[in-house]
């Protein structure tokens, strides 16, 4: 009888949960890596359980900064902050999806997977030491392409980004001169190029410029028709960006000794592995000021994690592991509290 009883309450206290979330408008702000897939979640989520998500897509450093100002319920960012910070701050981060950043072409007559580059030719175009399509260290890798007489001209973010983060991450591991030069940032003083807004911007750019390339989340190619290039990874092998590139790097992180998750899915190792893959991660208060918001917020991942698997693949990014939700939710269950501190998750 008790466990039926008890069986009772925990149903109604559900639905009285479902209930008070109904019409609650959830706000957030941060990268634009995760965007077209969080925009379809929130779509259906929406149709679903009558919860709005306003997210708006200004960057990573964006997402941080309205975060640690309280002005939206959630951050965004594909820039890991390290425990330490999220300490500071009060925070915690988990990841969310995760994908792959891809250098993409403009080049008249190369159609997306024609054009080969290695890692230094990579580094030597964003240094701009290599400023010609034709030059012999483009060719030497592409001897069966046609490659024009043409400028080069580097399209990078101009805003804070988690993308530039994880791409700059890339060339840091990679490149010597880049290191030393140039270094990882969300934002970076860059040594050749025009900046563009958002994965948004550098898609529009490259389209428009003969001679362009750039580098935006993989979903942006696809929507805009961009060339991507094929890259070489870390074990010799140049591959394409697909899923199964993205798992491939992916399936070598171990989120369990990751303290606040902190993971950089960078060259990875594996013969198929992508190698400027990463994740994206959301912030949120320990200590939430609005209860009912932040349940509505947690629940929004929640079935995100447990539904959205399908959404998240036809866009190919790659889902979270079924361990690493349950590692999340963990880490949600111990440290999210209202203000008197009474937990929020269970």
């Amino acid at each position: 009888m008790k466990k039926f009883l008890s069986a009772i309450l925990m149903a109604t206290i559900m639905l009285m949960a479902a209930h008070t979330s109904y019409g609650i408008t959830i706000n957030g702000a941060g990268a634009t890596f995760p965007y077209p897939v969080y925009a379809q979640w929130a779509y259906k989520y929406e149709k679903l359980k009558g919860v709005k998500l306003n997210y708006q897509s200004i960057g990573s450093g964006g997402g941080i900064a309205q975060i640690k100002a309280r002005t939206v319920d959630f951050g965004a960012s594909d820039a890991p902050l390290k425990a330490n910070l999220l300490e500071k701050y009060g925070l915690i981060q988990f990841p969310m999806i995760m994908g792959g950043i891809v250098p993409v072409v403009h080049i008249k007559g190369v159609g997306a997977g024609k054009m080969k580059l290695s890692p230094n030719v990579l580094a030597g175009i964003f240094l701009g030491k290599i400023k010609n399509w034709n030059d012999p260290a483009i060719r030497t890798l592409n001897p069966g392409l046609a490659l024009p007489d043409k400028n080069i001209t580097v399209v990078h973010r101009a805003d804070g980004s988690g993308t530039t983060w994880i791409f700059t991450n890339y060339l840091d591991k990679i490149s010597k001169e880049w290191h030393t030069k140039v270094g990882t940032g969300k934002a970076v003083s860059w040594p050749t190029g025009i900046g563009g807004k958002g994965n948004e911007g550098v898609s529009a750019y490259v389209e428009k410029i003969n001679g362009g390339i750039g580098y935006v989340e993989y979903a942006y190619a696809l929507q805009n028709k961009l060339s991507y290039v094929l890259l070489q990874n870390r074990a010799g092998t140049f591959v394409a960006p697909t899923i199964k590139t993205f798992q491939s790097a992916a399936a070598n992180a171990d989120w369990t000794h990751a303290p606040g998750f902190y993971m950089v899915l960078t060259n990875q190792p594996g013969k198929n592995s992508w190698p400027i893959t990463g994740a994206s991660f959301i912030l949120i208060y320990k200590v939430q000021r609005k209860p009912a918001t932040a349940r509505a917020v947690l629940s929004f991942f929640d079935w995100a994690y447990r539904h959205g698997a399908e959404i998240a693949m036809k866009l190919d990014y790659v889902p979270i592991p079924d361990k690493v939700v349950r590692l999340v939710e963990a880490t949600w269950r111990k440290t999210i509290r209202d203000s008197k501190g009474s937990p929020l998750w269970k």
